[in-house]
């Protein structure tokens, strides 16, 4: 864990290979509404992110980022942000217990810079602002904190407040969903002081791009957030694919399994870079 940003990939690598793609979807007559930095961690942490943005801007697709808000505090990156057209900003609890039990957050991290910063960020950005809250089960769904949460939210005026639950494998085996009565008032409380406020409940569904390559479209899409079982199996159907494919990536140790609600999730295995 950690709050220094540093390079992990060159920059025109990242650009090159998200081009490659627009490419590959235009040519497929697949739809692109968003470009968006979405990586395997917070993707604030690339020290190279405002060259990326600024490239990648040159292709006239809108560009959206996805942020756990743990570096909002720091200006430069604020500067940065402002480019996107969309941002999403995780705010789980803005009380100091809830926040640390659900975030489990970087020693150095301050709950109050890091609201602070995200309240900056809010009064300047000219884009599409949204914030997730995820609500655990006797964690973060207590009455007090969803006022609290919903207090600060009113502050800085999202376009959209989410809602969400897990409804992919967690970390930890105590993490579960808030009831749904827990998250029937959260809503009625957002909703009251905001103009926009939906639940992520639910399965996101099987609509996933595919280029021909099934091996390539497993790796690609599990990078970024796990596949359910029948997900993985109608990507293979349109990809021409056996599932022998599966089991080979599972057996280079390339992807793992797990379960979760009565379902079977494949997810990328990230090893950790080799060290000089």
């Amino acid at each position: 864990m950690t709050t220094e940003r540093s390079e992990f990939y060159p920059p025109q690598e990242i650009v090159d290979k998200a081009l490659e793609r627009v490419e590959e979807l235009k040519n497929l007559g697949e739809p692109i509404d968003y470009l968006t930095f979405v990586p395997d961690g917070e993707p604030t942490l690339d020290k190279n992110l405002a060259k990326e943005i600024g490239e990648l801007k040159k292709t006239g697709i809108p560009l959206a980022l996805i942020s756990n808000s743990s570096t909002i505090s720091d200006p430069l990156v604020r500067e940065e942000l402002y480019e996107l057209d969309w941002i999403s900003l995780k705010v789980d609890a803005v009380t100091e217990a809830e926040w640390k039990a659900v975030d489990r957050p970087q020693k150095d991290l301050d709950l109050v810079q890091i609201l602070d910063g995200i309240r900056e960020f809010a009064a300047d950005f000219s884009g599409v602002l949204t914030t997730e809250t995820m609500l655990i089960e006797g964690k973060n769904d207590g009455d007090a904190v969803v006022n609290a949460t919903a207090g600060f939210l009113e502050e800085i005026e999202p376009d959209i407040a989410y809602i969400a639950i897990p409804t992919r494998p967690p970390a930890e085996p105590w993490c579960r969903p808030a009831p749904e009565e827990r998250l029937v008032y959260a809503y009625t409380r957002f909703a009251s002081v905001l103009p926009r406020v939906e639940h992520l409940i639910g399965y996101e569904g099987n609509e996933f791009s595919h280029t021909g390559d099934a091996r390539t479209d497993i790796l690609s899409i599990t990078g970024v957030h796990p596949m359910r079982e029948d997900a993985v199996a109608e990507l293979l159907e349109h990809d021409n694919a056996e599932w022998e494919v599966v089991n080979q990536l599972i057996e280079e140790g390339l992807i793992i399994t797990a379960d979760y609600n009565e379902h079977r999730y494949y997810s990328r295995k990230f090893r950790e870079k080799q060290r000089g």
